[in-house]
């Protein structure tokens, strides 16, 4: 399956943030298993938010006090006669450090040090969960995920992105020198990573030859009745002045559906993406065409073919994960390069050079 330090790479550019100081030197560390690498970049994460601080928030606490805080809970402390004692029910705020979020990232050091990481990684995770002494462990598996974030606790979404990842199950082995995912992998936490990255790395490299975004397309109606109608979300889409190019990208165990011994495109997925393009192409100017942009498999035939389809072009091509990140990186920009103009484009250079220097310098 795809090389450790390829789901680094992925990961960077998903997380924008790995990209900082602090975690420069992850890129140049070999790991045995995707547990490693989530650990590694838990554990700098966690190292570089002590340093800030713990987030705090503000925890509802209820209890029998000699002295007044916050409100009295009349009804509560007549059941329980607290006042025999002298006491009242108080309910109050309290500013703790007790928060989700650092429940869940303790919670999820705790899953990974049960799990095949270094001696070393785990002795310094175990160093950091000293500060995390006031934290309660949470259930990780009753967890909500959708985290509300604001601009204080922003520093947390890449931490908590990550702590998902690995309690969803994205977690790999190696084995017999070749990287396998796990039973337990669900498919469409990877494709998930597997879109942002073709976003983000477009969006970033490339930004001074187009925008790339994940637009809505709207449907094209003869009249004002829409309810019902789904959202059609892309995943990818890339716009030089009148040219746009969805790219919907699949992560799949198999990038082709098998019917009576014929290998086809999944019909599904073409249905799919010839309707994104026409509805976009209200016009008829032929000015959008679109991709399946599918993670290559180990299976023999895979596809790689161009359709004229009613005026519009639709391409189905295959991404090889497995290849050395530069590789990668030759691929997506072909894919560009080949529907907004020959010959090669020119890339920011500012993200792609930063996090190969690992493979040029350390033969990774």
């Amino acid at each position: 399956m795809i090389p450790i330090q390829n789901i680094y790479y992925m990961l960077s550019y998903a997380f924008q943030v790995l990209n900082e100081q602090g975690y420069k030197n992850i890129a140049t560390e070999q790991f045995n298993n995707t547990g490693e690498l989530m650990a590694a970049i838990l554990e700098k994460g966690i190292a570089i938010q002590l340093k800030r601080g713990l987030g705090k928030e503000y925890i509802p606490q209820t209890e029998a006090l000699s002295s007044l805080r916050g409100k009295i809970d009349i009804a509560e402390s007549i059941k329980t006669q607290s006042m025999l004692r002298k006491q009242l029910i108080c309910t109050y705020d309290e500013f703790s450090v007790n928060s989700i979020m650092n429940q869940i990232i303790k919670s999820t050091v705790e899953l990974l040090l049960r799990s095949n990481i270094s001696k070393q990684r785990k002795k310094n995770l175990r160093k950091l969960m000293v500060y995390f002494s006031e934290v309660d462990f949470i259930d990780l598996y009753t967890v909500n995920w959708n985290v509300q974030y604001n601009r204080n606790n922003q520093t947390y979404r890449m931490l908590i992105s990550i702590c998902y990842l690995v309690v969803k199950g994205l977690l790999q082995t190696q084995s017999n020198g070749h990287t396998e995912l796990m039973d337990f992998l669900d498919e469409q936490r990877m494709c998930r990573l597997y879109e942002k990255f073709i976003l983000e790395y477009y969006r970033k490299e490339f930004k001074n030859q187009f925008t790339a975004n994940a637009s809505q397309i709207p449907w094209q109606l003869d009249n004002e009745e829409n309810s019902m109608l789904p959202v059609m979300q892309s995943d990818i889409m890339l716009q030089s002045g009148e040219k746009v190019l969805i790219i919907d990208a699949k992560y799949y165990g198999h990038t082709m559906q098998t019917q009576y011994d014929v290998n086809s495109i999944h019909s599904g997925n073409l249905y799919q993406i010839f309707a994104y393009v026409k509805n976009l192409d209200r016009n008829q100017t032929g000015n959008v065409a679109g991709m399946l942009l599918y993670a290559k498999t180990q299976e023999q035939i895979t596809p790689n073919n161009k359709y004229s389809m009613d005026g519009n072009t639709i391409w189905v091509r295959t991404l090889d994960l497995k290849l050395p990140f530069p590789q990668i990186a030759e691929q997506l920009e072909k894919i560009a390069g080949d529907y907004f103009g020959s010959g090669k484009l020119d890339r920011t250079g500012i993200g792609t050079d930063r996090r190969c220097e690992g493979i040029i310098e350390y033969g990774i």
